[in-house]
C-alpha cells in the first residue's frame, strides 16, 4: 500500500480548502501556485476548471499531474522562478492556498503574480492566522510547538496577523474585495494540549480578543485598479466558530486525544474504518 503524501487529506466542510474551492467556482482557467499532491486541484477539475499547477515537490508533482492539464516544477523562493514560465499565458483565477507562509519574500512573490492575470482575473489566497489563541497559549507556556502540519507547521517561515495580511497585498498593488474567516475554538485545534494547560481565567481573557478564534483567512484579491470595493480585514465581523479540526464535538476528550497524538492521514483512515463498521 502506497504511503499517502503528507499533504493529502479529505476536504472538510467549512475548512479553508473548502472555502477556497467555493470562492474559485467552476469553469475557470486556473493557475494553482503550490498545488501539493492535488487535493484542491482534483476538486477544481471536477468543477470543470482547467488547471495549470506549479509545485516544487517531485513526489507531489507525480500525484497532481493526474488532476490537471499541465504541471511545472517551480521554486518560489528562487527569485528567478518567473523566468521558467515565460509562455505560460494568463489566467482567470490564480490560487495560492497556504503558500505565503512558506516564502522567504512574500511581497516579491505577490508582485510577480501581476503578470499572470487575465482581464478581470483574481487571486484566491488562504493564510494561517498567527493571532489565534492556541498560538498565544504556546507562547504563554513558553513552548512554541512546531508540528508536521497546522498553524505551526515546521516548514512555515513567515507568520501573519490580519494587519500584516492587509499590508502585504496593498503594498504589492492589490486590494481585498472578498474575505472569509475560518473560526475554530482553541480546544478544537492541533494545539489543544497547550490550551488545556492554561488556567481557565487566562483562557477567558484570551478569548476576549476579537480575532483570537480566527484560524485561517481566505481572500479574493485583485489588482488595485480593478473593479470591486476594498475590504479592511480588521473591520470585519468575526463569526462564531463553525468548524472543528478533529470533528463536530467541540472540546471533547476524544478530540483532544486525536489532536495531540494522531496525524491527519491516520485520522482520515480511522474515520473510514469507523464508517465501515
Amino acid at each position: 500500500m502506497t504511503k499517502p503524501h503528507k499533504y493529502e487529506y479529505n476536504i472538510k466542510r467549512n475548512s479553508s480548502p473548502d472555502r477556497v474551492t467555493c470562492m474559485i467556482g467552476s469553469n475557470k482557467k486556473v493557475l494553482e501556485l503550490g498545488s501539493g499532491p492535488g487535493v484542491i486541484t482534483e476538486k477544481l477539475t471536477a468543477n470543470n476548471c482547467v488547471v495549470t499547477a506549479l509545485e516544487i515537490d517531485e513526489s507531489a508533482i507525480e500525484i497532481v499531474r493526474h488532476h490537471c492539464e499541465n504541471v511545472y516544477q517551480c521554486d518560489f523562493n528562487n527569485p528567478d522562478w518567473p523566468l521558467t514560465l515565460k509562455d505560460i499565458g494568463d489566467f482567470e483565477i490564480l490560487v495560492a492556498a497556504d503558500v505565503f507562509e512558506h516564502l522567504i519574500d512574500p511581497l516579491c512573490f505577490a508582485k510577480n503574480l501581476h503578470q499572470y492575470f487575465a482581464p478581470g482575473g483574481s487571486l484566491i489566497v488562504s493564510i494561517p492566522h498567527v493571532g489565534h489563541a492556541a498560538i498565544m497559549a504556546c507562547l504563554l507556556n513558553s513552548d512554541f510547538d512546531y508540528k508536521s502540519w497546522g498553524l505551526l507547521d515546521k516548514t512555515h517561515i513567515r507568520f501573519f496577523g490580519l494587519t500584516n495580511v492587509q499590508k502585504l497585498f496593498e503594498v504589492a498593488g492589490y486590494k481585498i474585495i472578498e474575505a472569509e474567516f475560518v473560526v475554530v475554538e482553541p480546544s478544537d485545534t492541533e494545539l489543544a494540549k497547550h490550551w488545556a494547560r492554561l488556567p481557565s481565567s487566562t483562557q477567558k481573557e484570551l478569548l476576549l480578543g476579537k480575532f483570537s478564534r480566527i484560524y485561517q483567512v481566505v481572500l479574493r484579491v485583485v489588482p488595485t485598479g480593478s473593479t470591486g470595493n476594498a475590504i479592511n480585514l480588521v473591520s470585519m465581523t468575526v463569526p462564531k466558530p463553525n468548524f472543528a479540526i478533529f470533528g463536530p464535538k467541540t472540546g471533547s476528550k476524544f478530540g483532544t486525544l486525536l489532536s495531540n497524538n494522531l496525524s491527519p492521514n491516520f485520522r482520515n483512515r480511522m474515520k473510514g474504518l469507523l464508517k465501515h463498521f
